[in-house]
C-alpha cells in the first residue's frame, strides 16, 4: 500500500459516511456507505486472505479514495445512493431501465381528477399507480375502470367548462362535472372506488358495491340497483382474470434472482391484496458483487423512484443492512415495512416462483443477446466490414416544400436502440430542396464533434442510394476520417424496374450487395432505416407545429418574440392559450392587460 494511502486510511474517523474509490485519472471505480468508516475502508488494504472479485478488481486500479462524513447511517445510505447515480461507477451494480415503464396518475389535489398516462414520476402531491408491464396493460386497465366506474375521461387536467356534456355521460359512463353541478365529494366517492380498484382492493370493492345495491333495492330504488349489479359483474368478472397468491391478501412485492456468469437479472412480482398484478425484469449485463450486495444495491435504487412501497418485500437471500433498509423504506412509505427471507410456506413458494420467472427471464436475454450478436458477426461477414458492427449511425432527412429542413441520426448499439445517442438537426445553412447539401450539413456537423469526445461509430449507414453515399464520401474525406469506419448506403426498392428488395451500396462497388439468401440481416438494417425515418418524421412534425404556433402569435400587434416565446412555454400549446382567459394571459411575466385582451379577442 501507498504510502499517502496508509497515511490517510489512519486519519479516517470512525463515523458514519460514505467513501468513493477512484483510479488515477480520478474516475470514480466505487461508491460505498460505512457504519465505521475506518472501519469499512481499511478491509480493502487488510491482507485477509480470498477477496470477491469486486473487491480484487477495485484495490487492483485504486489510486486514491474521497470520504464524506454523515450525521448518520441512514444519511449515508441516501448519499450513496446519489453519488452512484451521479458517477455511475465502474463497479457499482447500477439499476438501468432501457425504457420507462407507464403509469397512471390521480391528481386527487383536484376537485374532479381524471386518469392520465405517465411515464415518468413527479413528487406533485398525486397518486401513481404502476407500474405496467405494456402500454397495452394500461388501456386494458383504463378501458375496465372507464366501463365500470362514472370517473370523467377527458384528457385535460383542468376540467373544463361545457355546455352540453359529452357522449359518455349520455351512455352513462361519467358524471358530467363539466356542465352538471355535481357536489365534489359526490365524484369523490367515485374516485376513491378507483383507488381502491387500482390498489388490488377488488375483493373489499365488490363488498361495498354488493351492500350499495342492497340498499338501493332496500328503498326500491331499481335504477340504481340494477346499475350496482352491472359493475358488481364487470369487478367479479376482472377479479376472475387475477391470480390468488396469498390468504392474508396482504400488498407485497417479492424479489427473485438469477444468475450465470456475470449476468444477472431481477424480477419483481407485484402482489397487491392477495392478487399477482404482474411482474417486471431488470437486466444486469455485468455483476460482479455478491448476491447480499446485489439484493441490497438493487432493493436502494428500485424503491427510491418507485411508485408504490408494500407492507412487506420478500427477498431470496438476506441483504446487507437489512435493519437500516426497513427502516429507510418504513420513511419512504410513512408506515412499517418489513423486509422477510421466507424459508417455508406460500411465502417461500412466491420467492420460488419468483427465482424461477428471473431465471427463464434471464435465459430469454442470454439467448437474445446470442442471437443479436450472431446477427451482426454475420452482417460483418456479409458485407465484408472492416469492423464488427456494434455501433451503427444511421442519417435521414425531411423537409415539406423545401422548407423546415431537419436531419435525424438514430444508432444502434449491440443491435439495439441506444436512444439516449440519438440526435436531430435543424438545417441552418443548406437549401431545403437540395438533399445532399442537406446530408453534407448533417454529417459535417456531425463528424466535426469527435474531437469534442463524440464516438465514431462501427458502421456509417445513409438512407439513399449512390448518389448520398459519394456525398457521405466526400465528407469524410474532407473530415480526414474517410477509412476510420465503414460506410453503406440503404435505397429503397423501385418495383417498376422489377425489383423486389432495398438495395445496399458500399464504396467502391457498382452494384448493389445482394442480400437475398440473408434475409433478416436485409431487415435489421432496414429497421435502422425505419427508425431513422421515424424519428426524423417526428421532429419535423413538431418543428412545423411550432412554426404554426408562432405564425399565429406573430399576426398580433404588440406580441413581438419574447412574449410569444413566454406565453408558449407558459401555458405549454396554442390550444392552452386560446382557452385561457384576459387574467390569466396577464399573469404571464412581461404582459400587460391590454397586450392580453389583445391576443385574447385575436384568438377569439
Amino acid at each position: 500500500m501507498k504510502n499517502r494511502l496508509k497515511e490517510k486510511l489512519a486519519s479516517l474517523p470512525s463515523a458514519p459516511g460514505v467513501y468513493l474509490m477512484k483510479d488515477g485519472n480520478g474516475h470514480v471505480l466505487y461508491v460505498g456507505k460505512a457504519r465505521d468508516l475506518k472501519k469499512r475502508v481499511g478491509s480493502y488494504f487488510r491482507d485477509t486472505g480470498q477477496k470477491d472479485l469486486k473487491t480484487s478488481l477495485v484495490i487492483e486500479k485504486i489510486d486514491h479514495f474521497d470520504t464524506i462524513l454523515t450525521n448518520t447511517e441512514k444519511e449515508a445510505l441516501i448519499l450513496e445512493s446519489n453519488l452512484i447515480k451521479r458517477h455511475c461507477p465502474r463497479y457499482n451494480v447500477i439499476l438501468k431501465d432501457d425504457k420507462r415503464y407507464p403509469c397512471l396518475r390521480l391528481d386527487v389535489n383536484r376537485p374532479y381528477p381524471n386518469l392520465t398516462v405517465v411515464r415518468k414520476i413527479e413528487k406533485d402531491g398525486a397518486l401513481y399507480f404502476g407500474p405496467f408491464p405494456s402500454a397495452g396493460a394500461v388501456r386494458e386497465t383504463l378501458k375496465v375502470i372507464h366501463s365500470t366506474f362514472k370517473i370523467r375521461e377527458c384528457k385535460s387536467r383542468t376540467l373544463k367548462r361545457r355546455e352540453r356534456p359529452c357522449l359518455n355521460y349520455q351512455m352513462g359512463l361519467c358524471l358530467g362535472p363539466c356542465s352538471r353541478p355535481i357536489a365534489p365529494e359526490v365524484y369523490q366517492a367515485v374516485v376513491e372506488e378507483v383507488i381502491m380498484f387500482l390498489k388490488g382492493r377488488t375483493p373489499e370493492l365488490i363488498k361495498d358495491v354488493r351492500k350499495q345495491m342492497g340498499s338501493a333495492a332496500a328503498r326500491e330504488d331499481f335504477e340504481a340497483a340494477a346499475a350496482h349489479r352491472d359493475r358488481l359483474f364487470a369487478l367479479e368478472r376482472t377479479l376472475e382474470k387475477q391470480v390468488a397468491t396469498t390468504t392474508d391478501f396482504k400488498d407485497r412485492d417479492v424479489l427473485g434472482m438469477a444468475r450465470q456468469g456475470r449476468a444477472a437479472l431481477m424480477m419483481v412480482l407485484f402482489i397487491r391484496g392477495g392478487f399477482l398484478l404482474g411482474n417486471r425484469p431488470f437486466y444486469f449485463s455485468e455483476a460482479i458483487v455478491s448476491d447480499a450486495e446485489m439484493i441490497t444495491s438493487f432493493v436502494k435504487q428500485y424503491y427510491e423512484g418507485a411508485p408504490f412501497v408494500p407492507e412487506e418485500v420478500l427477498l431470496p437471500t438476506p441483504p446487507e443492512d437489512r435493519a437500516l433498509l426497513e427502516e429507510w423504506l418504513s420513511d419512504l412509505k410513512g408506515e412499517k415495512v418489513r423486509i422477510m427471507m421466507p424459508q417455508r410456506g406460500e411465502k417461500a413458494r412466491l420467492v420460488r416462483m419468483a427465482d424461477q420467472n428471473a431465471g427463464k427471464s434471464l435465459k430469454e436475454q442470454l439467448d437474445a443477446a446470442m442471437a443479436e450478436k450472431a446477427l451482426l458477426d454475420r452482417l460483418q461477414r456479409r458485407l465484408a466490414l472492416e469492423r464488427r458492427p456494434e455501433r451503427i449511425e444511421c442519417f435521414d432527412l425531411s423537409n415539406m416544400a423545401g422548407t423546415e429542413g431537419v436531419g435525424s441520426m438514430v444508432v444502434f448499439e449491440g443491435g439495439r436502440p441506444a436512444r439516449a445517442a440519438y440526435r436531430k438537426y435543424r438545417i441552418k445553412f443548406a437549401p431545403g430542396w437540395d438533399d445532399y447539401a442537406m446530408l453534407r450539413e448533417v454529417l459535417a456537423r456531425r463528424y466535426k464533434k469527435v474531437d469534442a469526445g463524440q464516438p465514431l461509430p462501427d458502421l456509417l449507414m445513409v438512407d439513399g442510394g449512390k448518389g448520398q453515399l459519394s456525398m457521405a464520401i466526400a465528407v469524410l474525406k474532407a473530415l480526414q476520417l474517410y477509412g476510420s469506419f465503414d460506410l453503406i448506403g440503404i435505397a429503397k426498392k423501385d418495383p417498376e424496374r422489377g425489383e423486389t428488395e432495398d438495395k445496399i451500396y458500399k464504396p467502391g462497388r457498382k452494384n448493389p450487395v445482394n442480400l437475398k439468401k440473408d434475409t433478416d440481416v436485409l431487415l435489421f438494417l432496414q429497421r435502422i432505416r425505419d427508425e431513422a425515418h421515424r424519428s426524423v418524421i417526428t421532429y419535423h412534425r413538431k418543428r412545423r407545429l411550432m412554426t404554426c404556433r408562432r405564425s399565429v402569435l406573430e399576426e398580433i400587434p404588440g406580441i413581438g418574440e419574447r412574449r410569444r416565446t413566454r406565453l408558449l412555454k407558459h401555458f405549454g400549446s396554442l390550444k392552452r392559450i386560446k382557452a385561457a382567459s384576459v387574467e390569466e394571459l396577464a399573469a404571464v411575466p412581461g404582459m400587460t392587460r391590454q397586450a392580453a385582451r389583445a391576443v385574447f379577442e385575436a384568438l377569439k
